[in-house]
């Protein structure tokens, strides 16, 4: 008993440590300005050369005579490979594409500490070689297995030992198995780990402490927060409290003046445990019946026999141009563990749309969540977005179907938009590849009711399914990363 009265304890402690780090913008240890000019000074102080080569100029890259599969010669990191997909979900019930297949579990993972009573977290300025902008802040540690077992015979990747287990007085906030993006990564997982540490650790030149709602700040820039930072911060918990207490905070920070409506909403639906259109068991059993009922037959085929796929010299791409291509690109990083290294890119069609449309139901904000099958999903279905069109496949003349509620979207008038990004995907992976991420807010006109793979649900009640995995997918995880409530 006393040991259970203990976790509960603790458990709301660390919350409540996240909740003042998300709330702390002000007489912070850097100023927004201050963290901005710091990223330039990264940026212009590291050497960057990322050229399109052809796939026969790469360096320890083959395509395997055997499976065709475009391969690393020590057959770790990843490799691209073609995938055949039947499934009685959409209008569509097969198809073939190639996909990255990476099975290793990679390591983000970032180092907290407080100062002056606050949480502050220990963030990168990390180039990848196919970030925009080059420089995005990144987890403190953001590794694959290839790269922490140093089978590219580089440097150990800093702050590694505070995340396998040498390092001592290390406490674990958060540890989480999540997806990365199912429609072009196979059954793609990472360890998504929040640490706190209590001594003194040494700081080194491309790292800077920031609190929570620093970072969600930062949110609000194009390019400036890397997705794997986003996935990470997504799973933080804030606690959980009854509907009373919320609503005397809500009359004293209006009172106050601290915050809008709109943010104190937020926090609101992020905290209250009892308001609610549908029960958490009852999402449950809708994920639950509509993974029973649909199938995703995933099979590997040969690489070079992907139907209406082609491979020229430079590139994989499909015959019609959509979707992506694969490309091969020269990298020369200045800071990194190894500074020169050739490999695959997935390149984008186009840019794409993420959205939720979030409504007041019960005077609590709900976002509109939909079930979504991809291909490369371990479990079927993960919840996505209300609108998630990848690659421009929105665009008219470029997609199989329109998306519900897409039109809702691009139709928004500029006061209903409370938030609009462009966030890059993973750079590692990902060849200049940015999605506008948006939130929009619907008034009484819109309907209650939707169709049968959407559902509405409070943000306490996503956080809740964030702690257990492959429940949402990692479009998800980004846009609820930039819920910011100040």
């Amino acid at each position: 008993m006393n040991g259970s009265l203990s976790l509960a304890s603790r458990s709301d402690s660390v919350s409540l440590a996240f909740l003042k780090s998300a709330l702390s913008v002000q007489d912070t240890l850097h100023t927004e300005a201050e963290i901005l000019k710091w990223i330039e000074e990264k940026k212009q102080a590291t050497t960057v050369r990322i050229e399109p080569i052809e796939f026969s100029a790469m360096t320890n890259w083959l395509f395997d005579p055997e499976s065709t599969n475009l391969v690393h010669a020590s057959r770790k990191f990843f490799s691209i490979v073609g995938i055949n997909i039947k499934t009685n979900w959409g209008r569509v019930p097969e198809w073939e594409q190639p996909i990255i297949n990476q099975p290793e579990v990679g390591i983000l993972g970032i180092i907290t500490k407080k100062f002056n009573g606050i949480l502050y977290f220990l963030m990168q300025a990390k180039i990848e070689p196919g970030n925009i902008n080059f420089v995005q802040l990144s987890p403190t540690l953001q590794a694959t297995k290839s790269n922490y077992t140093q089978v590219h015979k580089g440097n150990r990747p800093l702050y590694l030992e505070y995340f396998n287990g040498e390092k001592n007085n290390v406490h674990i906030l958060l540890d989480q198995l999540q997806s990365e993006q199912g429609a072009r990564f196979l059954r793609k997982r990472n360890r998504n780990v929040i640490i706190e540490v209590y001594d003194e650790i040494p700081v080194y030149d491309n790292f800077i402490w920031l609190t929570l709602g620093q970072i969600k700040r930062l949110l609000r820039y194009d390019n400036v927060v890397n997705m794997d930072t986003r996935t990470v911060i997504s799973g933080i918990p804030f606690g959980e409290y009854p509907s009373q207490l919320l609503e005397l905070y809500d009359t004293f920070e209006a009172v106050a003046g601290k915050t809008g409506e709109y943010e104190r909403g937020l926090l609101r639906s992020s905290l209250d445990k009892d308001v609610h259109l549908h029960e958490t068991e009852q999402i449950i059993s809708w994920v639950t019946r509509l993974k029973s009922f649909y199938e995703l037959d995933v099979s590997r085929i040969p690489l070079q026999s992907v139907k209406r796929w082609h491979r020229t010299a430079h590139e994989i791409r499909h015959e019609e141009g959509k979707y992506f291509s694969v490309i091969a690109v020269n990298v020369e990083i200045g800071n990194r563990e190894v500074t020169k290294w050739s490999q695959p890119l997935i390149k984008p069609a186009q840019e794409g749309i993420i959205a939720f449309l979030i409504k007041r139901i019960k005077g609590v904000y709900h976002f509109l969540v939909q079930a979504k099958l991809e291909a490369g999903n371990l479990d079927i279905i993960e919840l996505a977005p209300t609108v998630q069109c990848l690659t421009g496949n929105y665009r008219k003349g470029l997609s199989d179907y329109e998306p519900p509620f897409l039109d809702v979207v691009l139709n928004a008038s500029p006061d209903q938009i409370r938030y609009s990004a462009y966030q890059s995907e993973e750079g590692g992976r990902f060849y200049k590849e940015q999605n506008k991420n948006m939130i929009i807010e619907v008034g009484d006109e819109f309907p209650i009711e939707v169709p049968e793979n959407y559902h509405w649900m409070t943000l306490f009640q996503l956080k809740e399914f964030l702690k257990f995995n492959n429940y949402l997918n990692i479009e998800a995880r980004s846009l609820i990363s930039a819920v910011s409530f100040i």
